[in-house]
């Protein structure tokens, strides 16, 4: 991956010397290609796009695009397809996003809303409508709890043996789980240890609290049974499993994909799916505020370095989300940056309770 990263540097900067001819040759190879998902000659660009240029030209264009690594021919006497650096080279220095109308912002936010405005239902909702709209597979990675900030901790008694923990963070999310508990639970004695994990713990990350919970209670000596239960479930009540942040919507739409008719491709892309950790810790580690598109071998998960991935972050308070669509490489990325853009904004504001105004 490092060996692509460094490739990617080189041709960056080669692109500055690239003429205008040979920049808008390779925008149109890679709008046709995104079209057709067919090698594109030389003679298909001059019929499509009217460059004023001849077949020969454009064919000697694709030749110096080539020669950079930009373009491929996947066959003799084929034409070209892009390559991952071409695509790469497209989205960062030619790629012209495209202009929702307002009826497509109107299908994404009242698609958000179908079911439900809790969070996790304008999540689930929101990856469906994004497969729904892009024909490819629509995601949303939930706010990684552990990060947000202690503002209340609940300790409830539910039944004998059985204790459950509500945790709710500044930015409004909340979370509960059920402990089992081998111990009599009298009510004087959980309200006692949970005025004092709040006061011991509260303002802190829920990462934080995981981390140092034991030192924090250590000079504790009452209370000894229900702190020992508490510690012994640090792992359970500070962190969320992160296959359950990820939800994936759209996976019909891989079969209309020619580039997954390979079956054994197409299985182990569903595997991936299916397990979900995998790809939502990927998708995690590369978070960052804004726009992020992956490309093809930038992956470090090899079955979907055929893929491209474009994701956008929201917030919620402090902690933040991701959503996105994943697809082949082919992607039609300018309509793809200006949805996914426009669904993590509109997040945003549903979970901040915003009715923006449509420009």
């Amino acid at each position: 991956m490092w060996q692509f990263a460094r490739k990617v540097a080189e041709v960056v900067v080669a692109f500055e010397s690239l003429t205008e001819r040979e920049k808008q040759v390779l925008a149109n190879l890679i709008n046709h290609y995104i079209t057709t998902a067919g090698p594109v000659g030389s003679r298909a660009i001059a019929n499509k796009f009217d460059m004023g240029l001849s077949s020969a030209t454009i064919r000697n264009t694709l030749q110096d695009l080539e020669e950079l690594g930009l373009v491929e021919q996947p066959y003799t006497s084929a034409g070209r397809v892009p390559t991952d650096i071409g695509y790469r080279v497209y989205v960062d220095l030619l790629l012209r996003p495209e202009t929702l109308s307002a009826e497509e912002k109107q299908v994404i936010r009242q698609g958000m809303l179908r079911d439900g405005s809790g969070i996790r239902e304008i999540l689930g909702q929101t990856a469906r409508v994004l497969g729904d709209i892009t024909s490819q597979l629509g995601l949303t990675i939930a706010p990684r709890f552990e990060v947000g900030i202690l503002k209340d901790l609940r300790l409830i008694p539910v039944a004998d043996g059985r204790l459950m923990v509500v945790v709710v963070v500044r930015s409004g999310l909340v979370r509960s789980l059920i402990l089992e508990v081998e111990t009599s639970l009298r009510d004087d004695s959980v309200l006692q240890v949970e005025a004092l994990l709040n006061e011991r713990l509260r303002g802190l990350s829920l990462s934080d609290i995981r981390d140092t919970l034991s030192e924090r209670l250590a000079d504790v000596t009452s209370h000894g049974r229900l702190l020992k239960v508490v510690i012994d479930s640090k792992d359970k009540i500070w962190t969320e499993d992160s296959s359950e942040d990820i939800t994936i919507a759209g996976t019909d739409n891989l079969f209309t994909k020619p580039e997954f008719s390979d079956l054994t491709r197409l299985s182990s892309m569903l595997k991936i799916i299916e397990d979900g950790k995998v790809l939502s810790d990927f998708i995690s580690q590369a978070h960052d505020e804004g726009l992020i598109i992956t490309i093809g071998h930038e992956h470090s998960i090899n079955e979907i370095i055929n893929c491209s991935l474009v994701t956008a972050s929201y917030r919620v308070g402090n902690i933040s989300g991701s959503v996105g669509i994943i697809g082949p490489t082919r992607l039609p990325y300018g309509k793809a940056v200006s949805i996914v853009k426009y669904a993590a904004r509109s997040i945003t504001d549903l979970l901040a309770g915003i009715n923006r105004t449509e420009e």
